[in-house]
């Protein structure tokens, strides 16, 4: 089976793009779904970072809720705090999505969705990646659209970001969803490559 990594900045459609391919039958991991689900549900997880962070990370009230404002004071500035943390959650999703991958009978292609792909290491984890990319501003109005927010918010998590040229250098190919070029051609492009690259695998 290969392993199509998917990643592309905030704004980039990304989610979109797999989407699409679930439609054609090809099953998708949701690398930062998964790790709020196990940030919320994994002991050892809560337990590390509520030893990392301190005690008033999680609600007291029994419903395990994570704070996020506490989390986000943590490493808000503190680049080595949000390493720390990424050494606590990264682990594990890894070894979630290993376990997914492993079940997926009869597949010959999955892709792994991840906004970090290659800053969290996930990368490791992939046969072929691509890179949703749009243009800045189209990717600030479908976030202020979405979420709610503001361009100042939007703008702010952008730069917080990897670069989006240097996710697109670091692909092995790139999707463009700009509103303008259609989707569906480029999707079949990147199905196609990554059935040569199966090809080569057997």
């Amino acid at each position: 089976m290969v392993v199509i990594g998917m990643t592309g900045g905030i704004g980039c459609g990304k989610s979109y793009v797999s989407d699409k391919l679930k439609l054609r039958g090809i099953p998708v991991y949701d690398s930062d779904t998964r790790a709020k689900l196990l940030t919320a549900t994994d002991r050892s997880i809560k337990d590390a970072l509520t030893g990392l962070v301190g005690p008033d990370l999680f609600c007291q009230c029994g419903c395990g809720v994570m704070r996020k404002e506490v989390l986000s004071a943590f490493i808000f500035g503190h680049p080595d705090n949000m390493a720390r943390v990424n050494a606590i959650i990264h682990p594990r999703v890894r070894e979630d999505f290993r376990r997914w991958a492993d079940g997926l009978d009869g597949k010959d292609m999955c892709v792994l969705e991840s906004a970090i792909l290659f800053e969290s290491g996930f990368d490791a984890e992939v046969d072929y990646s691509v890179c949703v990319d749009a243009p800045v501003a189209l990717r600030i109005r479908r976030c202020v659209k979405r979420d709610g927010t503001t361009e100042q918010a939007v703008i702010a998590r952008i730069n917080s970001q990897m670069d989006q040229t240097e996710k697109c250098r670091l692909a092995d190919s790139v999707i463009v969803n700009d509103d303008v070029r259609p989707l569906e051609p480029q999707i079949d492009e990147l199905i196609n490559n990554v059935r040569k690259l199966l090809n080569k695998k057997q």
